[in-house]
């Protein structure tokens, strides 16, 4: 053998997948991890030593913009910035929601957003085309999709042609589960939030403290019941994104206890704050859906994702400026959901998780990467450090403290709900099919690398 067998070598670090730890060496040829073992050679060589070396991230629900995209949803980052937020927080993959413009179908969509993230992104991509009306979007399309390697969607109980005819939506699943198609559903009723808001506007309580009584739980916990429902009499495999509070947290449990195959999401807004934030001066910089919740839902969450009821921690990353959030002008109509958590979710979920004894670095790895992988169709291919596996990697330095400042992101966002927030455990290195794309925490990768793969069918999410 040549004196540098490998394109890349990874020294020295402490290997952690979901299962197990090891010390060893990786070997990278090509876009490929080739050699797990010792005293292996490369062309170029990084020095891991004392620092952990993890699957890349894999975050399953990111919202981007396009630079020509229609005015709403005007998220501030695009295909561009949003993956470079990403790969700065050691995240090699994104689920992107791909809402249809101007009455385009599923597939439009796709091809839509493909087109763009290849042209501006540096990462890889899996897209999930948001259902909003049956009508223009044929449901017939979802196998044509999996056949062709889209393999989930996603629709919201809030908003869409979902408030006036549900009908459809269940049947999608039914198509869903037919073709091994995972579906992402919004849970929040479209009827109680209506009757929260119209309340709220008759009592004139308006301004950003009363927030979570326009979105209550009992909306979140009644369209999760009928989520669940729907998942058990059509057989699909249901997603459940961001949950946010208790009442949710056991109608699936109450789901699973009779065989209903469905995955929890949460959110880091949702284990980092609570809901007291809202009467801050500046609360609309905190506003999500649903809004933040109690002390005692954010510690159930944090239970539950330790035990591995929760399955996946995704960043929900859907960003927008200071002046779009906080404002004289604005109320809880009018303030748009979301913020900027690409650059932060796995530094802040290390520092304020794994740091703290809350979750193992098994876990964590678990529910930032292999279990999204899962859903996404693309594990073992990402979600793993294997002989055979995409070298996507994230070389985390565990002793690195930094100061969270939004002007140091790589979103457009311009603020932070963790300003000022001390973070231990940072990503050093990361890499993504083979490329080193950061460096020393410096992004490095040109836009037009990104890559969107085929991913498999999901006959079952399971559970983790």
């Amino acid at each position: 053998m040549s004196d540098a067998e490998f394109d890349l070598v990874i020294r020295g670090g402490t290997i952690v997948n979901e299962d197990d730890e090891t010390n060893a060496d990786i070997g990278i040829r090509g876009e490929h991890i080739a050699a797990i073992g010792s005293d292996l050679r490369g062309r170029e060589v990084i020095d891991a030593t004392g620092q952990y070396v993890l699957p890349g991230g894999v975050d399953p629900h990111v919202h981007f913009s396009a630079y020509d995209a229609p005015p709403e949803p005007a998220w501030v980052d695009d295909f561009g910035s949003g993956s470079r937020a990403a790969a700065a927080g050691g995240i090699t993959t994104v689920g992107h929601m791909s809402y249809p413009w101007h009455e385009q179908t599923l597939g439009e969509t796709i091809a839509r957003d493909q087109a763009l993230a290849e042209r501006d992104g540096i990462i890889d991509f899996a897209f999930h085309t948001v259902l909003t009306n049956p009508e223009t979007q044929p449901i017939s399309e979802i196998p044509k999709l999996a056949a062709q390697g889209h393999t989930t969607l996603k629709y919201f109980m809030s908003l869409g042609k979902y408030m006036s005819d549900p009908a459809p939506y269940v049947h999608a699943m039914r198509l869903a589960r037919a073709a091994d198609v995972p579906v992402l559903i919004h849970c929040e009723d479209a009827a109680l939030l209506q009757d929260a808001m119209l309340a709220l506007v008759e009592q004139g309580t308006l301004a950003p403290e009363y927030y979570p009584h326009s979105r209550p739980q009992t909306s979140e916990a009644a369209a999760t019941a009928r989520a669940i429902a729907f998942a058990e009499q059509t057989g699909a495999s249901a997603y459940v994104v961001h949950l946010s509070c208790i009442p949710a947290l056991e109608e699936v449990r109450r789901g699973r206890e009779r065989g209903v195959d469905v995955w929890i999401e949460t959110r880091p807004i949702y284990l980092f704050l609570t809901e007291e934030r809202f009467a801050e001066p500046d609360g609309g910089k905190y506003f999500g859906q649903p809004p933040l919740r109690t002390k005692a839902d954010q510690d159930a969450l944090w239970e539950a994702l330790a035990s591995g009821e929760i399955n996946t921690v995704a960043t929900d990353h859907a960003p927008w400026m200071y002046a779009d959030k906080v404002g004289a002008d604005l109320d809880i109509r009018t303030i748009p959901p979301g913020v900027a958590d690409l650059d932060v979710m796995l530094p802040m979920l290390w520092s304020h998780g794994v740091n703290t004894g809350r979750i193992s670095r098994q876990r964590f790895v678990q529910v930032t990467s292999s279990n999204a992988a899962r859903l996404l169709g693309l594990y073992p291919q990402k979600g793993v450090i294997a002989s055979g596996s995409d070298a996507d990697i994230a070389i985390w330095n565990p002793q690195l403290m930094r100061t969270i400042r939004a002007v140091e992101f790589q979103s457009k966002s311009d603020y932070t709900p963790y300003e000022g927030w001390d973070n231990t455990g940072w990503p050093a290195n990361v890499v993504s099919r083979g490329e080193v794309i950061v460096r020393d925490g410096a992004v490095t990768a040109e836009a037009g690398r990104a890559r969107v793969p085929r991913r498999n069918r999901v006959p079952s999410l399971g559970r983790a």
